[in-house]
C-alpha cells in the first residue's frame, strides 16, 4: 500500500497568471483537459495567492488534484492517489504522457516536465541521497531488517540490482555490490598488510575486517560502538563480512564494542603503535565552514590516530563524494592543522550503491 504523487510543471508567460482575465482562461483550459483525462472530476475550491492561483479537485479513486499557478510563470499540477496491493495505476505511462502534452498545448506552454510517480508510505526507504543531498530512487523491493539501536536507526533492505544494503539513519552505507569501496579504502594491491598491526575505527558492516584478514596481517583491532549493526550484518550481509562478525576475538583479530575515541585514548596512554589506522566512520561533513560538532569529531579522531601511528604508518579513510569539492578542501585544510605534520594522497572510485565517485585518503606522518 502506497500513496503515489505525480508531478507535472509547465512554464508560461507570467502575465497569464497575473492578469485576471488570462488567469481565468488558464484555469478553464486546465479544467477542461483534466475532465477529459479523469472521469468524475469534481471542483473543490480555489484561492488567489500572491497574484497566483490555487485550485483543488478530486478525481477517480479519491485522488486529489492540485493546480497551482505562480505569478512568476510556473504552473504545477500534482495528482495524489492511494494504491492498494494489486491495484492498477491511476493512468498508464502513455496516458500520463498524453495528459502532459494536452495541458501543455492548452496553456501554450514554453516548457513542460512530468516526473514519475513519487511513492510515499512504503515500509522501506525508496529515496536516499547523494553526498550533495540530491535525491535518488532505488529499486528496493523488500525490508529485510529494521530496528533502532541506542545510537541510530538501522535498516537492511534488498535492492534488485545491488543486493542487500545497510542503511544507517536513512543514509546508504554498504551494499553487496560495493566491494570496490573496501578495496579502494584499503588500496588493495598498493599497500602490503602482511604481518602488520592494524586498527579499524568503526567498520561495523565487517567488510573491511573481512577483506583485510585475507591479506595475512599480524593482528587487527576493530573498534565499533554499535553491536546492533554488527549482528544485523553478520546475519544479512554475509557476502560482505563473511563469518568475521560471528566472533569477537580470535588469534588474528579482536572486535571491541565501545566508543572508539575512548579506546584510542587508552591506546595512546599505553604507548601502543600501529602500522595502519582505518577511519571507517562518518563521512566528511557537508557545511559552509569546518566548524561544529561533526568537524570537532573529525579533528579528534585524526589527532588521536596520528598519535598511535608508527613513524612509517598510514591513516586510511574515506572522504565524501567528488561532487562536494568544498567539503573535501576543508578536510584537506584540517589535515594541515593537525597535532603532527602530515602528507596525504587520495584516490577515487565509483561506488555502485552511492551512484557517484567517492574520494579516499591515505595520510602519513611527514
Amino acid at each position: 500500500m502506497v500513496a503515489h504523487t505525480v508531478l507535472l510543471d509547465f512554464t508560461v508567460p507570467a502575465n497569464q497568471i497575473k492578469d485576471t482575465e488570462k488567469r481565468t482562461n488558464l484555469k478553464s483550459n486546465i479544467t477542461n483537459v483534466l475532465k477529459e483525462h479523469f472521469n468524475g472530476l469534481k471542483y473543490l475550491n480555489e484561492h488567489f495567492v500572491d497574484e497566483g492561483l490555487l485550485v483543488l479537485f478530486t478525481g477517480p479513486r479519491n485522488s486529489l488534484i492540485t493546480v497551482r499557478g505562480y505569478s512568476e510563470g510556473l504552473v504545477t499540477v500534482n495528482i495524489e492517489y492511494f494504491m492498494q496491493e494489486g491495484d492498477d495505476a491511476l493512468l498508464s505511462y502513455d496516458q500520463w504522457r498524453y495528459l502532459e502534452a494536452d495541458v501543455a498545448i492548452a496553456l501554450n506552454s514554453q516548457r513542460s516536465k512530468r516526473l514519475p510517480p513519487v511513492r510515499r508510505g512504503t515500509i522501506y526507504d525508496l529515496y536516499l541521497t547523494l553526498s550533495d543531498e540530491r535525491l535518488l530512487e532505488y529499486d528496493i523491493d523488500k525490508l529485510v531488517f529494521e530496528t533502532r539501536s541506542p545510537f541510530q536507526k538501522v535498516q537492511i533492505v534488498h535492492s534488485k540490482s545491488l543486493g542487500n544494503m545497510l542503511i544507517l539513519d536513512e543514509l546508504q552505507n554498504m551494499s553487496e555490490a560495493d566491494l570496490i569501496y573496501t578495496e579502494t579504502l584499503m588500496q588493495r594491491g598498493k599497500e602490503c598488510y602482511e604481518g602488520k598491526e592494524i586498527v579499524i575505527l568503526g567498520g561495523g558492516d565487517g567488510g573491511l575486517l573481512y577483506e583485510l584478514l585475507k591479506e595475512n596481517p599480524k593482528h587487527i583491532t576493530m573498534l565499533e560502538i554499535d553491536i546492533v549493526v554488527m549482528d544485523a550484518c553478520s546475519k544479512y550481509m554475509r557476502s560482505v563480512c563473511g563469518d568475521c562478525l560471528d566472533k569477537r576475538k580470535t588469534a588474528k583479530y579482536e572486535i571491541i564494542v565501545d566508543d572508539c575515541v575512548k579506546t584510542l585514548n587508552n591506546m595512546i596512554e599505553e604507548g601502543r603503535k600501529f602500522d595502519y589506522v582505518f577511519g571507517d566512520l562518518t563521512d566528511i561533513p557537508i557545511s559552509t565552514t569546518p566548524q561544529g560538532d561533526a568537524w570537532d569529531f573529525v579533528r579528534e579522531i585524526l589527532n588521536a590516530s596520528m598519535k598511535v601511528l608508527k613513524p612509517n604508518g598510514k591513516y586510511m579513510t574515506h572522504g565524501n563524494g567528488a561532487s562536494c569539492p568544498e567539503s573535501l578542501k576543508m578536510f584537506e585544510d584540517v589535515l594541515d592543522q593537525l597535532c603532527a605534520p602530515v602528507k596525504f594522497t587520495k584516490d577515487s572510485a565509483f561506488i555502485p550503491s552511492f551512484f557517484e565517485d567517492w574520494i579516499f585518503y591515505q595520510v602519513s606522518l611527514k
